[in-house]
């Protein structure tokens, strides 16, 4: 009897005595039944193992991503700044220009700058008393070589007075303006003076009690030393 013989009936002589008569299964058929048994349970430990989670790696970085490309500013159509800029400043140039009138002018600009809106100075203009170099304020008139206009209500200049004992008359005094009484009007005609400085002038004079000397003219915003010599010679307190 060989060894697959003995295996099969130490098999069934180990099977319970209803199935070994129930079934009458002969060495071979016990043999092949017990095979197909061992397959199976072969099979389904194959696939519990396989199918069991798997640990899963993160790839490793081969290097940080290059950032993306900033956004060139891209400026609007006119060319002018954004609405965080500066204010822009209003002036009227008039006088010897080629194109007197309200100009508007980026913040910060110079008188320079104005009179190059206006077209420059006209051949034979004198400018030389403009301060080309100051910065602009807003609302402040440029008179460019033009006498200022009579202020409204000042009195006229005193003629010529013959001296005592007859002789060449002489011219008097050039009338003033008083900083301390002046209206708006009165210091709106001074030179280089308009709307917006004369009632900085104003405020000033209110806030400090007047003026005590005309030197206190350089106080006021809007007037530097080239437009107080221009004034100089027209106020007094």
């Amino acid at each position: 009897m060989g060894r697959w013989e003995r295996w099969g009936v130490a098999v069934r002589e180990r099977l319970p005595m209803w199935i070994r008569l129930r079934c009458g299964l002969e060495p071979a058929t016990c043999a092949a039944l017990v095979l197909v048994l061992v397959a199976g349970v072969a099979l389904a430990a194959y696939h519990f193992w396989s199918g069991r989670p798997q640990p899963v790696r993160a790839p490793e970085a081969r290097g940080s991503a290059p950032p993306p490309a900033a956004e060139a500013a891209v400026p609007d159509a006119a060319g002018e700044p954004g609405a965080g800029a500066a204010a822009d400043v209003v002036v009227d140039v008039v006088g010897k220009v080629r194109e007197p009138g309200v100009h508007r002018l980026p913040a910060g600009s110079r008188v320079e700058d104005a009179l190059r809106a206006a077209g420059g100075v006209r051949p034979g203009a004198e400018a030389d008393g403009l301060n080309r170099a100051r910065p602009l304020v807003d609302g402040e008139q440029i008179v460019v070589d033009h006498p200022p206009p009579a202020a409204p209500g000042t009195p006229p200049a005193a003629g010529p007075t013959p001296p005592p004992g007859g002789g060449s008359p002489t011219t008097g005094p050039s009338a003033v303006v008083s900083l301390n009484s002046a209206t708006p009007e009165q210091l709106d005609a001074l030179p280089g003076i308009g709307p917006v400085l004369a009632q900085h002038i104003i405020d000033y004079r209110d806030q400090n009690g007047g003026f005590t000397d005309i030197g206190q003219l350089r106080d006021v915003n809007g007037i530097g030393d080239s437009r107080f010599a221009d004034l100089r010679p027209h106020v007094q307190p």
